[in-house]
């Protein structure tokens, strides 16, 4: 059997104005679901730049299999869809994924 992780979704740096987050904002994720209890905020723009990649990092592919980080690892970073100023009124949102073991102390 594959070791699940969880993933924690932390908002690193915002370029622009975002009206749903802000700095060190988290979504917490148990594939299938959020956890709303460790979630600070969720923005439909944000969890669309992710989504496809959320199921496969829970199983262990890696970061950089995925495109999401430089060296093999434990984290990687995904940005939000919304381009900010001058083509939109909001801005976008770098955010850092970190893969814990369900079965860690971390949790």
């Amino acid at each position: 059997m594959n070791r699940k992780y969880r993933l924690i979704i932390t908002v690193k740096e915002i370029q622009g104005r975002c009206p749903v987050f802000k700095l060190g904002d988290k979504i917490t994720v148990e594939s299938p679901k959020i956890i709303p209890e460790e979630t600070d905020a969720v923005c439909i723009h944000a969890l669309g730049s992710m989504l496809t990649m959320l199921v496969a990092l829970s199983r262990g592919i890696s970061f950089k299999t995925l495109g999401l980080a430089r060296e093999e690892g434990n984290e990687g970073y995904v940005q939000c869809l919304d381009p900010g100023s001058p083509y939109t009124d909001g801005g976008t949102v770098l955010f850092e994924i970190k893969r814990v073991p369900i079965d860690s102390p971390e949790r």
